[in-house]
């Protein structure tokens, strides 16, 4: 039977704060639930991209219970929103109907099922990898040494813990033999051997993963458990591998085409907007790799000059001076993508549909959704 349990506005962002962590978010950016009672009932949930007056009042003419957007409406700091003021007419207008307010912007870019992999995915790309994966937390082994007889109970101690977790994979450890030495020394209480006397003791090798930030519980949990009064371990502090599945921008291949062609891909691929699709490169150029940012993605093209294993870079908001420069230290590194620039509506547009299908998978009949078509470009139209 359909699940018609009724949801609350506090489910509703749980399950999407689960997807697109606040944590995760720029330092500088606004994200979260802005308005809104967490306890109400939640039945209608529309998406857009930018919190305008318009959108504000199609929610509620449509009777939206919750309008999830993607750009903040509060980035830069206000002093007041009384309902004359721009921000607070669209925060008067939600309010009054009852319409709670979620922005998810820069923590929704990075992630998987995030704004640039939706638009790596509208535009048709495959095998997928972030252009500068996300940091991993940091990351720990610990090394432990322990008497046979008691290495099961270190092992079960230190997962407990916290170490171990590697993906879906827990209780993750690795053990080898060995031959342990030591001499106890007056006021030593040795729980093997005797003081005075070089013990030889057979001894287990525990190796294990663990974040840095249980480093304190986990070295805690060894030391209760083992049996010895001076445990003997290692903690080495490990590199980040950057096989991040989240992070900026996805680079993917679509099947080998002109640029050209590649670039009427794009433009049959997103909403019209006035601005449209504009290119920087030769048109029969051959396209197989691609690179894609959400957004304003000018502050990765440095990452291109010289690279020859990139066919294009697509992304929003190419300033003049940014592109010419570009342009100019591609030809003269002799390597270098093309460049697709595009309404950045647009493409953070196509997240869209992939937000809310993930909602109606997770929520089924308990709510009802809604994808805003309004375009929210400001440039409307070309002489």
């Amino acid at each position: 039977m359909p699940d018609r349990t009724p949801s609350t506005l506090r489910d509703v962002v749980d399950l999407i704060h689960g997807w697109y962590p606040p944590a995760t978010a720029d330092s500088w950016d606004a994200v979260g639930l802005v308005t809104g009672d967490p306890e109400a009932g939640v039945g209608k949930v529309m998406f857009a991209v930018d919190p305008t007056l318009e959108v504000a009042r199609e929610a509620v003419e449509w009777g939206a219970d919750l309008l999830v957007v993607h750009h903040p409406l509060f980035l830069t700091a206000v002093h007041g929103v009384a309902a004359d003021t721009p921000k607070g007419r669209v925060l008067h207008t939600l309010s009054s109907a009852g319409c709670a307010l979620l922005t998810a912007h820069t923590n929704a870019d990075q992630a998987v099922g995030g704004v640039s992999e939706a638009l790596a995915h509208a535009l048709g790309l495959r095998d997928l990898s972030p252009i500068v994966p996300a940091p991993s937390g940091p990351i720990d082994k610990l090394v432990v040494f322990a008497p046979l007889a008691a290495a099961d109970a270190v092992r079960q101690a230190v997962t407990a813990a916290g170490a171990g977790a590697l993906g879906d994979y827990d209780s993750c450890t690795y053990s080898m033999p060995g031959e342990g030495r030591f001499r106890p020394l007056e006021g030593a209480d040795p729980a093997i051997g005797s003081v005075g006397s070089l013990e030889v003791v057979e001894e287990v090798r525990i190796e294990s993963v663990l974040p840095r930030s249980l480093r304190g519980s986990v070295v805690r949990a060894l030391l209760d458990a083992h049996p010895y009064e001076e445990p003997a371990f290692d903690l080495v502090p490990l590199a980040d591998p950057g096989l991040a599945s989240t992070g900026t921008g996805r680079v993917g291949e679509v099947e080998e085409q002109s640029l050209a062609d590649f670039a009427a891909r794009v433009a049959a691929a997103l909403p019209d907007t006035a601005h449209g699709v504009r290119v920087a490169g030769d048109r029969e150029r051959r396209v197989r790799r691609v690179a894609v940012c959400g957004g304003s993605g000018d502050f990765l093209l440095d990452r291109f000059v010289g690279r020859d294993d990139v066919d294009v870079y697509v992304t929003s908001d190419l300033r003049h001076h940014r592109a010419g420069e570009f342009l100019e230290a591609t030809a003269f590194a002799g390597s270098g993508p093309a460049l697709i620039d595009v309404a950045h509506w647009a493409a953070e547009w196509t997240w869209l549909p992939v937000v809310e299908a993930r909602a109606v998978e997770a929520l089924g009949d308990r709510v009802e959704t809604r994808v805003s078509t309004r375009c929210t470009d400001p440039w409307q139209f070309r002489p």
